[in-house]
């Protein structure tokens, strides 16, 4: 019998460079909203819908990851993958000559789809390929890799948002690329025999709390990075190369976030958890608070740093308490609760805001923060392994 193939750099780059996928969809837009509000301003709700279009693909993953999951659990994690990428590219692409609002917002329907597909498939092979502290390392590292790319995508989309708002859809062509490799590189690992082709079932008492704080959590992560550019332009600074700037700084402070959990990945969701809520908090507070641009990025700042914290604390909590023939629903779960949370937050902080405005709004999501940060501390169990060791 043949040893099973092992992976390596090849396989992890792969995988990681696939997850930064859902993160160009999330930030690459944000620096042209603005631009791109003010060319359908005779579109009817404009000012609701515009947002809509860096926000539905977050609501489509969180409707359609599960289900990703359970193809990924019964039939073949590879194949679903590749498929994907080229959706991804063709559905991505679109806006580049689609002539109203609503056909765009199908377009990013269908990139939502898509991205749940990828990012189930991409996690779920990450923790197939690799176990234990690895397994942690890798984990925290997608979060480290995706928040750079981030800030690589906010900057190329003020860049090219100069000249026009169609201009940075792109750069979606760059999951066809990745997928000629991907076909030749990865594999789907084989399922170990169980009794028939039932799948066991997933734990669901044991995945209920990283799930409820991810969605929470989700509505944390993305409200910056919708919102800041809004906050700026409130402010006086419209320029979409300034506010990518601006928001890539919040990017690198996530990213440093993220890389500081492989040096604290020894230690448990109970101490990790509020100090990531804590920080984000605080970020949010001064944003809310900020009356200049200094402010506002500070703010923003201790913001990024907190959620590139909370992030992979919260995938590695669920994904190492799954089996091989769970990992797949698992982990499609746990992204459909994060993109859900996602999808909700602009949502949320406009209905805060319909009294105050903005960054009073802000200010309340900062307080919300706060509390979770609190209760995580008093409910997490003492006895919750280390985010290092893999239970399954």
């Amino acid at each position: 019998m043949s040893a099973p193939r092992q992976a390596g750099p090849a396989q992890l780059a792969l995988l990681l460079a696939g997850s930064c996928l859902s993160v160009l969809g999330a930030v690459l837009l944000a620096p042209v909203l603005p631009k791109m509000q003010d060319h359908f301003a005779g579109t009817a709700a404009a000012d609701i819908l515009v947002p809509v279009v860096l926000t539905v693909p977050a609501l489509v993953i969180a409707i359609t990851a599960p289900f990703a999951g359970v193809i990924v659990d019964r039939l073949d994690r590879k194949r679903l993958l590749i498929a994907a990428m080229f959706a991804y590219t063709a559905a991505g692409t679109a806006p580049l000559y689609l002539p109203s609002l609503g056909a765009i917002i199908a377009s990013r329907v269908l990139v939502g789809l898509c991205e749940a597909a990828i990012m189930t498939c991409c996690t779920t092979l990450i923790a197939d390929y690799w176990s234990g502290p690895r397994r942690s390392r890798y984990l925290g590292l997608q979060t480290l890799v995706a928040t750079l790319s981030a800030t690589a995508f906010l900057a190329l989309g003020g860049l090219l948002g100069a000249a026009g708002w169609r201009t940075p859809f792109w750069l979606y062509a760059v999951a066809a690329v990745l997928a000629v490799p991907m076909a030749r590189l990865l594999w789907s690992p084989e399922r170990p025999a169980a009794a028939g082709d039932r799948l066991p079932p997933i734990p669901w008492r044991t995945l209920l709390a990283p799930c409820l704080v991810t969605l929470v959590g989700g509505v944390v992560f993305y409200a910056l990075i919708v919102q800041l550019s809004f906050v700026l332009d409130d402010i006086g600074v419209t320029a979409p190369a300034t506010i990518g700037a601006l928001s890539a700084a919040m990017s690198l402070a996530t990213a440093a976030g993220s890389a500081s959990f492989a040096r604290l990945s020894h230690r448990t969701p109970k101490q990790l958890l509020p100090v990531a809520f804590g920080l984000a908090a605080a970020g949010l507070a001064v944003v809310s608070l900020g009356t200049g641009v200094a402010g506002i990025t500070i703010g923003a700042v201790i913001t990024g740093a907190g959620t590139g914290l909370l992030l992979p604390v919260l995938v590695t909590w669920a994904i190492n308490r799954l089996e091989f023939a769970q990992r797949g629903r698992g982990t499609g779960l746990w992204t459909g609760f994060l993109f859900l949370g996602e999808f909700l937050s602009p949502l949320l902080i406009a209905g805060l805001g319909t009294a105050g405005g903005l960054q009073p709004a802000l200010g309340i999501l900062a307080g919300i923060a706060a509390v979770l940060g609190v209760v995580t501390l008093l409910a997490v169990p003492r006895n919750t392994a280390p985010l290092n060791v893999t239970d399954a």
